[in-house]
C-alpha cells in the first residue's frame, strides 16, 4: 500500500489551491532542500493563471516550523511524548476496541475534513461505518448543510445548479445574498462576476455588511447595481417582499410553474396577508428598493442566485435557502445557462467531502443510509453490513460527549476553533475518554488529544477534490517534506487494516480508492483519473464517455416527485435577540487574507503581515453610544464568553450590529457565537447573537498596553 506523490514531469507540479472552493489551478516546485514554493499555472481551467493573495501564499504553510514530524502520545502525567507509528497505532486500536466493547460502536465519532481529498474522506466515512456507526461528519455541517438540505429536497441535488463559465456567459442579473465573493471567492468574483458585469450584467447584493463585493462593482455609485443592507436574520421577510412583488405584478413564468413545479398555491397562501411595508421596515431596507430589486431579477432573461453562509448559518437556514429556491422557480430561472441557485462553497473540498458520503445521513453520492436497497447495493461492494440509522452530526457529537460519545477520531478538522461556543467545546473535549487527531500542526483541538498523528500537507499528496461548481479535479503532490509523516490515506488504511484485517482497507493508493468510490457513487461513475486530466469533469458523470453536466435540470428535476418543490416560508427571528444586557447583534464572516480557523493562513508570513490580528466593525452611531474610537481595543462579549479585539468604526456595518471574524485563536469569534441548531440541517446559528461592547484600551494609549497577539 502506498499513496506516495507522483509528479508527472521534471518541472513544476500542477495541483489545486488548498483554500476556497473556486478550485484554482496552481503549480508548486520543490528545491533540493525540500522547500516548496508557488508557481503560477497560466492556462489552468478555472482561473487561467489568476490567483488571490491566499493562493499565492499557500506554500508558506507547508515548510512552517510548526509542522508535526513525529507521532505523539499523551502519557499518564498529561505530557505529550514522541512515539513510533506502531506504538501510536496500537494505542488507537486498543482504545477503539475498548470503547466499542464498553459503549458499543455508537461510542465513537469521526470527523472528516473539507480540506482533505475525496479519497481520504471516502475512507474515513467507510472506517466509521465498518466500525459500526454512521456518526461521521465534516465542516460542511457548519457551512452549507442547510443549503444542501433545501436544494436536495426541492430540486434534487445539494450543489450549485450551474457552472461558473455558463453563469459568466449567460447571466443578466446576479442576486448575491449572504455571500461575499469579493473576499471569500476572489477569483470567482474577478474572473467571472466582474467579466459578466463588464458585459452588462447587474449585481444585486443582499448583506448586512458592505464589503469588497460591494466595492468591486461600485454598487453604491450607480443605479444599475444595488446593495440591500438588511438587518441580520431578516432574509426571509426581504425575500417574501420580493416574491410578493413578483406575484402582484404577474412577473411569473406561468408555463414553467405549471409544467415543472409543485406548491405555488402554498406560496401564494403564505403571502396572502403578508404586509410588505411592515416587513421592509423590519429588514431596515426601503420598500421601494426591494421592489426595484424584485423587478430587476424578474425581468432578466437569465437571473442567477448566489447564496452563502450569511443565509445558511441560521436556525432558519433551510427556510432561508428554500425562499431563494422559491424565487428561482416562480420566475423559471432554473435548468438553463446563466440561472439557478448556486451556493459558493467555502473550502477547497467541502463539496467533495459531502459528495463522498462523509455525513451521518448519506452514503457516497448522497444515497440515503436508511434506505435498505441502497445499503444493500453498497454492501455488495464493501462486503460488510452498514448501520441503518443515521448518526450524529459533528455538533451533536460534541454535545453528546460523556453520554453517547466517549471517543473521537478527527482528521484535519479543528472543532475548538470551528464550532460555536468555544469555551464549552473545550470543556467537553476535556471529558473525552480518548481522542486521536491526525493533522499537519498541533492545532487548538490537538491540545486535547491522546494521540496526534503527523500527516502530510496538501502539497505532498495526490487525490481529487470537487470545487464549488461540481468540477472534480486532480491534485498532485511533490515529495514529502518530513520523512516520518504519512499521507492521510495511508494512515486510514493502516488503522483500518489493524482494526479489521478483512481487506476492506487494502488499497495501493488514491486512484484505487477512487475506483471503489465510483462503484458506489453514481455521480462519479463515468470518471477515471485519466479522464479527469487537467480540465476535470463536472458531476454528475454517470457513464464512461459522459462529459459531465455544467448545469443541472435541463430536462427535469431529480426530486422523488420529479418536480421542483415550492414552499411558502415565514419569518423566524434569531434564537437570541438584543436586550438591555446585550443590546447589539453580533454577526461574523471571513476576510480575504485569512481562512476559517486560521490553521494554515495564520502560518503565512505574507497573510499575517497584511492582517495580523482580529478586529470588530462598529457603526459610528454605536461607537458614539458606547464611547468607542476607531483603533480602540474593546472587549466584545456575549452570553458565552468574551474576546479582546481592535475596533474599526465604519459605516460598512448596520447600526446596532457588530461584525468580527473566526480566524484568530487568541481572539476567536466563535467564543461568542451561539450553538443552537437548525432543527433539520443541524447547522449552528453563527450569524446572529446578542452582544455588548466596552472599551479596554483607548487608541491613543501607549501601544504596549494593547492586548498581546499569541
Amino acid at each position: 500500500m502506498s499513496s506516495e506523490s507522483s509528479d508527472e514531469s521534471d518541472g513544476p507540479t500542477k495541483t489545486i489551491c488548498p483554500y476556497c472552493g473556486v478550485g484554482c489551478g496552481i503549480q508548486i516546485a520543490q528545491d533540493d532542500e525540500g522547500e516548496v514554493t508557488f508557481r503560477p499555472w497560466g492556462d489552468a481551467p478555472v482561473n487561467e493563471g489568476s490567483i488571490c493573495i491566499k493562493g499565492g501564499a499557500a506554500t508558506q504553510s507547508v515548510n512552517h516550523e510548526d509542522r508535526l514530524t513525529e507521532p505523539l502520545i499523551r502519557d499518564d502525567d498529561g505530557e505529550l511524548r514522541e512515539a513510533s507509528w506502531d506504538e501510536a497505532y496500537d494505542l488507537i486500536v486498543d482504545e477503539m476496541e475498548r470503547i466499542h466493547d464498553e459503549h458499543s460502536a455508537q461510542g465513537m465519532g469521526f470527523y472528516g475534513c473539507s480540506k482533505a481529498m475525496n479519497e481520504e474522506n471516502y475512507l474515513i466515512q467507510k472506517l466509521a461505518r465498518r466500525y459500526g456507526t454512521n456518526s461521521v461528519d465534516t465542516c460542511t455541517r457548519m457551512c452549507h448543510s442547510s443549503t444542501v438540505y433545501a436544494l436536495r429536497n426541492s430540486l434534487g441535488a445539494g450543489a450549485m445548479t450551474n457552472s461558473m463559465e455558463d453563469l459568466e456567459e449567460a447571466a443578466d442579473v446576479f442576486w448575491i445574498q449572504g455571500a461575499n465573493p469579493g473576499e471569500q471567492h476572489p477569483i470567482a468574483n474577478s474572473q467571472y462576476f466582474r467579466q459578466a458585469v463588464l458585459e452588462g450584467a447587474t449585481v444585486i447584493q443582499v448583506d448586512p455588511h458592505a464589503n469588497k463585493t460591494t466595492r468591486s462593482f461600485d454598487i453604491d455609485e450607480t443605479d444599475r447595481h444595488m446593495h440591500l443592507q438588511l438587518e441580520p436574520g431578516t432574509d426571509i421577510p426581504l425575500l417574501n417582499v420580493v416574491i410578493k412583488t413578483i406575484l402582484e405584478n404577474d412577473w411569473l413564468d406561468e408555463e414553467f410553474i405549471a409544467e415543472r413545479t409543485q406548491g405555488v398555491d402554498d406560496l401564494k397562501e403564505t403571502l396572502e396577508d403578508f404586509d410588505k411595508e411592515a416587513a421592509a421596515e423590519e429588514c431596515g431596507v426601503p420598500l421601494e428598493d426591494i421592489e426595484l430589486a424584485a423587478e430587476k431579477y424578474a425581468m432578466a432573461n437569465n437571473a442567477a442566485i448566489f447564496t452563502g453562509m450569511g443565509m445558511s448559518q441560521h436556525t432558519c437556514g433551510v427556510d432561508n435557502v428554500q425562499n431563494e429556491i422559491n424565487l428561482a422557480l416562480i420566475t423559471g430561472n432554473l435548468g438553463r445557462p446563466g440561472t439557478g441557485v448556486n451556493p459558493l462553497r467555502g473550502q477547497n473540498n467541502v463539496q467533495g467531502a459531502s459528495d463522498v458520503g462523509a455525513m451521518p445521513n448519506v452514503l457516497p453520492g448522497y444515497r440515503q443510509v436508511d434506505d435498505p436497497e441502497i445499503r444493500a447495493d453498497v454492501e455488495e461492494v464493501w462486503d460488510f453490513e452498514i448501520p441503518s440509522e443515521p448518526g450524529l452530526t459533528n455538533v451533536e457529537m460534541s454535545h453528546e460527549i460523556g453520554d453517547t460519545i466517549h471517543g473521537l477520531y478527527i482528521m484535519g478538522e479543528n472543532p475548538v476553533m470551528s464550532e460555536p461556543d468555544t469555551n464549552q467545546v473545550e470543556k467537553r473535549l476535556e471529558e473525552l475518554d480518548f481522542m486521536v487527531v491526525q493533522d499537519i500542526y498541533e492545532t487548538e483541538t490537538a491540545e486535547y488529544a491522546d494521540v496526534i498523528l503527523p500527516a502530510t500537507s496538501w502539497a505532498e499528496r495526490d487525490g481529487t477534490v470537487v470545487n464549488t461548481d461540481r468540477r472534480t479535479q486532480r491534485m498532485r503532490g511533490v515529495d514529502k517534506v518530513h520523512p516520518n509523516t504519512k499521507h492521510d490515506l495511508d494512515i486510514l488504511c493502516d488503522v483500518g487494516q489493524r482494526l479489521f484485517d478483512d481487506g476492506s482497507f487494502d488499497f495501493e493508493g488514491p486512484e484505487e480508492v477512487f475506483e471503489e468510490l465510483r462503484q458506489v457513487a453514481p455521480i462519479f461513475h463515468g470518471m477515471t483519473y485519466d479522464r479527469l486530466g487537467e480540465e476535470g469533469i463536472h458531476w454528475p458523470c454517470l457513464e464512461p464517455g459522459d462529459e459531465g453536466d455544467p448545469y443541472l435540470y435541463a430536462d427535469g428535476f431529480t426530486t422523488e416527485s420529479g418536480y421542483g418543490q415550492i414552499e411558502g416560508v415565514r419569518h423566524q427571528p434569531p434564537k437570541e435577540t438584543p436586550d438591555e444586557e446585550y443590546p447589539l447583534i453580533l454577526t461574523t464572516g471571513r476576510i480575504i487574507e485569512h481562512y476559517n480557523t486560521g490553521t494554515m493562513s495564520r502560518r503565512s508570513e505574507t497573510l499575517n503581515r497584511v492582517e495580523p490580528e482580529n478586529f470588530v466593525d462598529v457603526h459610528p452611531n454605536d461607537a458614539e453610544t458606547y464611547g468607542v474610537e476607531d483603533g480602540d481595543y474593546v472587549t466584545l462579549k456575549s452570553r458565552r464568553g468574551e474576546i479582546e479585539v481592535q475596533a474599526r468604526v465604519t459605516e460598512d456595518i448596520k447600526e446596532g450590529t457588530v461584525w468580527t471574524t473566526p480566524h484568530f485563536a487568541d481572539s476567536a469569534g466563535n467564543r461568542l457565537t451561539n450553538d443552537v441548531l437548525d432543527e433539520r440541517a443541524k447547522i449552528p446559528e453563527y450569524k446572529a447573537a446578542a452582544a455588548e461592547i466596552e472599551v479596554t484600551v483607548e487608541a491613543d494609549a501607549d501601544s504596549t498596553d494593547a492586548p498581546a497577539d499569541d
